[in-house]
């Protein structure tokens, strides 16, 4: 990847608007609404409207990776903090599919937090596009189409074979080093999506938001009126409420091109960090109700 970058927004300027670190920290408290209501929905006792709050963090979160790649000095270093987490979490996450007893809750349930895959997936096919603007159009090729066929890939691979110790080998692959965006329950596909709009409209404020909604409302409701053509209008509040993460584009309008005041390493860390926290005292939680 390519190292070093013209960082062009100013990191201590002080402007009107929000800076980068103020965008991850409403991302961050937005997240963690999102997911007390997550882990903690099967007590009853949690309100709704924390997930719907919640649903803007991921696309903040995306603005936000989106600004550091473009910014960045050091596009390897970035890359690898975020994708040796995601790795580190993929392996926990394919635990919880294949050893499950004494991991899972007694509901059956565990998390599916990968956002951190799925960012590592897209800064790869980012990349691929740099490298196809600066005319390096093998490499650049290569970038965003193996990302993006690697998972029909490995279903071919599985299909062809069916052989339980390959299967194994793939599904640890796909889930750790080399991940699949269509494995991913949390983004996955759709942040591959979402983050190439983004990154493809970034010059352009307005119309990055513009084409950032049209993107999601087709994402989320169209994809879902064809799927289950029964949904009713209370459907979209109640369960099907994925759609509101447009309202995302109200922050990233705000967006001052600024970096601002704070620590680079506790977003990558929270992340993990707070999952794991949160899902332990839900399955401690649950052996009193």
């Amino acid at each position: 990847m390519q190292q070093t970058i013209q960082q062009t927004v100013q990191p201590n300027t002080k402007s009107k608007g929000l800076s980068g670190f103020t965008l991850k920290y409403l991302a961050m408290a937005l997240m963690v609404l999102d997911h007390i209501h997550y882990f903690f929905a099967y007590t009853g006792k949690v309100p709704l409207f924390f997930s719907w709050a919640g649903r803007l963090a991921a696309p903040l979160f995306l603005f936000c990776v989106i600004e550091g790649f473009t910014h960045t000095h050091d596009r390897k270093k970035y890359f690898l903090r975020i994708y040796l987490i995601s790795v580190f979490m993929g392996i926990i996450q394919f635990s919880f599919y294949n050893i499950g007893y004494g991991l899972v809750r007694p509901d059956g349930f565990f998390p599916q937090n990968q956002m951190l895959a799925s960012f590592s997936v897209l800064i790869v096919v980012l990349q691929g596009f740099d490298w196809c603007a600066h005319k390096k159009w093998g490499r650049g090729l290569a970038a965003i189409l193996i990302p993006v066929f690697w998972p029909f890939a490995i279903a071919a691979l599985a299909m062809t074979f069916q052989n339980p110790m390959l299967n194994f080998i793939i599904n640890l692959t796909a889930f750790t080093v080399l991940p699949a965006h269509s494995f991913i329950m949390d983004g996955g596909t759709a942040t591959l999506i979402f983050g190439v709009i983004l990154y493809l409209f970034r010059k352009n404020r307005k119309l990055q938001a513009v084409t950032f909604v049209i993107t999601c409302m087709l994402w989320d409701v169209v994809r879902l009126l064809i799927m289950a053509p029964g949904l009713k209008a209370a459907d979209f509040f109640m369960m099907a409420y994925e759609w509101m993460e447009v309202f995302a584009v109200i922050p990233m309008l705000c967006y001052n091109k600024t970096l601002g005041h704070g620590s680079k390493r506790l977003f990558y860390w929270f992340y993990p960090i707070h999952i794991y926290v949160l899902y332990a005292l839900s399955c401690i939680l649950y052996q009193f109700i």
